[in-house]
């Protein structure tokens, strides 16, 4: 359509228009998150980056992405839709070239973490956004559509991120979200309806008590080699960040409208899956930071062909994900649930045992390969559990209690990860990467298994026709 053709129309809904609209800053917001794993080994070298740095460079997205998204969707509830998702838009963008020009790691993590914020406005608003602009006679399909084009972030991430990494520059992982953003930003107001959703209170105290109490034991974690676990430092943030988490929960319990609603967690299904959820992402984010460093400074790849050694973990997905769909109609969500995680535990340890300096790629393709089939078998059937057993009015809740449990496990799986891989080794040889990334991959795969014994406690089957809702975390 041209822009012309908009113009003409402005005010009125554009289904397809919407879609792809709606499609293409969401496929930004998630592909930002792992593309930067591959231009982590370029980045160190250019910005002189630590372990502990690295690792920031990540979390501060994940992070800051994870705590705000609930807040994202009650700010797109109270005050539009169309317009928070435009401001989140050029937020990101905003975001996006100071990362390109950052002249330091230090900037560049402070560069993320406002990434991280205007990703957590434009992921939940533009599913609802599209929502909005379907009929509910066509609203399945356009939000399937949605959901495998964000989801297709994970598996081109690494070679889109390899390609542009060797090609040009690091800095054009970022640089290329910038004329993109501008143009949605732009089109925005003509193509969407501005909607809007129930008026929910913000709970600002919530929002400040869990990202604070995040934040701090992030830091603690990474901070942990290099101050000293019994440090001052550590141990008061440690403290502190226990303290911030143990109010929240306390002021959650009394709240008038609290942040994530009370009858919610006296379901154990719901509890369960939102746990595995949560160590699902962090075993995942765990080895996505490590693996490509490891092919890359350990191996002596180049930043493309690593893209594509990753693709028997990252693109399987596509294959796999829309069987295990499937197939949880029949069986159920907890099977898959469990078989998926500890797969995903059996391939990073299998990598986490083989490590050395010399180790050759045909080694890697069967455990990378059974961690991406482990991975496909979770990530439909662990939101199918999350909504299974809700009401139709805590459905847009719950789902997006999940996207924040699943974005907040990312930053500590990182920083555990790190925190292992520098104990036990670093960057100075080939060695040293294989000694750290053995051990830190043998604990992703216990974290793993650990959200396997949380998904048994993950009930049978869900409960009546709620399963079809699993794809709207915010709508």
């Amino acid at each position: 359509m041209s822009m012309t053709q908009i113009r003409r129309n402005a005010g009125k809904p554009h289904p397809r228009q919407a879609l792809a609209l709606a499609c293409v800053p969401a496929f930004m917001v998630g592909l930002d998150a792992l593309v930067v794993t591959i231009a982590l080994a370029t980045i160190r070298r250019d910005l002189h980056a630590s372990v502990a740095q690295l690792g920031w460079t990540v979390n501060a997205y994940v992070l800051s992405f994870g705590v705000l998204i609930l807040l994202g969707a009650v700010l797109g509830d109270r005050l539009g839709r169309r317009r928070m998702f435009t401001a989140g838009l050029g937020i990101f963008t905003a975001a996006s070239a100071a990362c390109a020009l950052a002249p330091s790691s230090t900037v560049l993590i402070a560069a993320r973490a406002v990434q991280g914020a205007g990703a957590a406005l434009i992921s939940p608003l533009s599913l609802a956004l599209v929502s909005a602009a379907f009929p509910p006679g066509q609203r399945g399909k356009a939000i399937g559509i949605w959901g495998a084009i964000t989801g297709s972030a994970v598996a081109v991430g690494p070679v889109v991120g390899g390609a542009i990494v060797q090609g040009i520059s690091w800095h054009w992982i970022f640089w290329i979200n910038v004329p993109i953003g501008l143009a949605a930003a732009i089109l925005s107001p003509r193509v969407f309806e501005e909607s809007h959703g129930p008026r929910r209170p913000i709970d600002a105290p919530g929002v400040l008590l869990a990202s604070g109490g995040l934040l701090a034991l992030v830091w603690a974690i990474i901070r942990g080699n290099d101050s000293g676990w019994t440090s001052a430092e550590v141990l008061t943030t440690l403290l502190a960040g226990a303290t911030l988490l143990a109010a929240f929960v306390i002021g959650q319990s009394r709240a008038t409208s609290p942040m994530l609603p009370r009858h919610l967690f006296a379901d154990r299904s719901f509890v369960a899956a939102n746990a595995a959820t949560f160590l699902l992402t962090a075993s995942l984010f765990g080895a996505a930071f490590l693996v490509p460093q490891y092919l890359q400074s350990g191996l002596h790849h180049s930043a493309i062909a690593t893209g594509l050694m990753l693709l028997p973990w990252t693109g399987v997905t596509m294959l796999v994900t829309p069987l295990a769909g499937a197939l949880a109609d029949r069986i159920g969500d907890r099977p898959l649930m469990v078989c998926g995680l500890l797969l995903q535990a059996i391939g990073f340890a299998w990598i986490g045992v083989e490590a050395t300096p010399m180790l050759g790629y045909g080694a890697l393709i069967a455990p990378l390969l059974l961690a991406g089939i482990g991975i496909s078998l979770v990530f439909g059937t662990v939101a199918n559990a999350v909504v299974g057993g809700v009401t139709a009015d805590d459905l847009g809740i719950a789902a997006a209690t999940n996207a924040s449990f699943r974005q907040l496990g990312a930053p500590f799986g990182v920083a555990i990860a790190a925190a292992v891989f520098a104990h036990a080794g670093g960057f100075a040889t080939p060695q040293a990467i294989a000694a750290g990334v053995g051990p830190a991959l043998l604990v992703a795969g216990v974290i793993s298994a650990l959200g396997a014994a949380a998904a048994l406690q993950v009930r049978a089957r869900a409960r009546g026709p709620m399963r079809v809702a699993a794809a709207l975390p915010a709508s």
